[in-house]
């Protein structure tokens, strides 16, 4: 019988140099991945370790380890595809996790709408989350100098800072708490992790708590993060070149939305902040069933079908939404879902009215 419950995917990405082979041959020997699948682009840097590598099939390598290995050579969701008919049909081994890496130089977003766009990949998987790999030695001069840097710090469920144990003394000590201080303000609802002493192991990485196919439900506190973004929400003074536009906020609202409201609310938020909607996660309550709330997620413009969850994970039924965003505030995009829910009562037409003069 071939399992069809959701697969876990997770997407490391990381600049040049960050550190992600290294983190990624670590991982690749410990027991939570023996069964994972990871995809890697071609053109990224990553050298899977060849001592682990033990039999191959076209682009497909097993790995001692218990790891199958993919290699990019076209389209993500043709390879993934590819590789579910493949698990389906039993002509490899039946893994149940999928890691996904990108190059370098690259923006996440375009992986993640991928994994929420295609209709397969939507009904087969559920993105856990995005791993990014922080150099400790030289990413300050990196997000100084890239913007996509930047964005892969800010889109990130997980931070992973590498190479701390070559900042010695005084000055190394500084240059440690500068680059931790940098990123939690980037980022406040990432958790921050090291390799330091081995503590960036597979178990902290791979429990982001988006999505957990053994209890079906969303471990909020792990997810979302909204009180971490709350204490850092007015960080957008920073006078960092590309840190400036990128701020985080989170709000909640007791009341519930409509599903109509709710798809407008969607629309509106796509097509007036789209490109600067970086990453949106959330909870809503809806009017149409309150007791179970909808798990939502979007990264630009594009949006994950909302799940339906059995029941409010912390028993606290009411909306909270997580915003990363560039040059957007705060005021912009609740006022616009608030609209909705001042407007429960009030028919589509009200929404429509009340929304179009917010964004007049």
């Amino acid at each position: 019988m071939i399992d069809r419950s959701p697969i876990p995917v997770a997407v490391l990405t990381g600049f040049l140099g960050s550190g992600k082979t290294s983190l990624l041959n670590a991982m690749l020997k410990e027991e939570m991945l023996a069964n994972a699948c990871v995809i890697i682009n071609e053109f990224g840097e990553i050298g899977i370790d060849h001592l682990l590598v033990e039999k191959s099939d076209d682009n497909i390598v097993e790995l001692s380890s218990g790891c199958l290995c993919c290699t990019i050579r076209g389209d993500l969701i043709v390879t993934i595809a590819d590789l579910l008919s493949r698990r389906d049909a039993g002509t490899v081994k039946t893994f149940d996790r999928i890691v996904i890496e990108t190059t370098g130089l690259a923006d996440p977003a375009p992986v993640l709408h991928a994994l929420m766009r295609d209709d397969l990949l939507v009904q087969r998987l559920r993105l856990e989350g995005v791993i990014t790999v922080v150099d400790g030695v030289n990413g300050w001069a990196t997000l100084d100098a890239h913007p996509e840097a930047v964005k892969q710090v800010a889109v990130a469920d997980r931070i992973v800072l590498t190479k701390l144990d070559l900042l010695t003394g005084l000055a190394g000590e500084e240059k440690m708490f500068a680059i931790i201080g940098r990123l939690r303000k980037l980022n406040p609802s990432a958790r921050l992790l090291t390799t330091h002493r081995g503590e960036a192991t597979a178990a902290k990485l791979f429990t982001m708590g988006l999505f957990d196919p053994t209890t079906k439900t969303v471990n909020v506190q792990g997810w979302l993060a909204d009180e971490a973004v709350h204490r850092h929400e007015h960080h957008h003074h920073d006078k960092s070149r590309h840190d400036a536009h990128i701020r985080s906020f989170a709000f909640s609202d007791a009341r519930a939305i409509s599903p109509q409201g709710l798809e407008l609310f969607f629309e509106l938020l796509a097509s007036y902040h789209g490109a600067n909607m970086l990453r949106m996660k959330g909870l809503i309550k809806t009017s149409d069933d309150p007791t179970r709330p909808l798990a939502v997620h979007g990264v630009q413009h594009v949006f994950h079908p909302p799940v339906r969850l059995k029941e409010w994970p912390d028993g606290k039924a009411e909306t909270r939404l997580v915003f990363i965003v560039k040059d957007i505030e705060k005021s912009e995009i609740e006022g616009l879902f608030k609209a909705f829910t001042d407007q429960i009562s009030g028919g589509a037409d009200a929404f429509t009215d009340k929304t179009l003069s917010l964004n007049r």
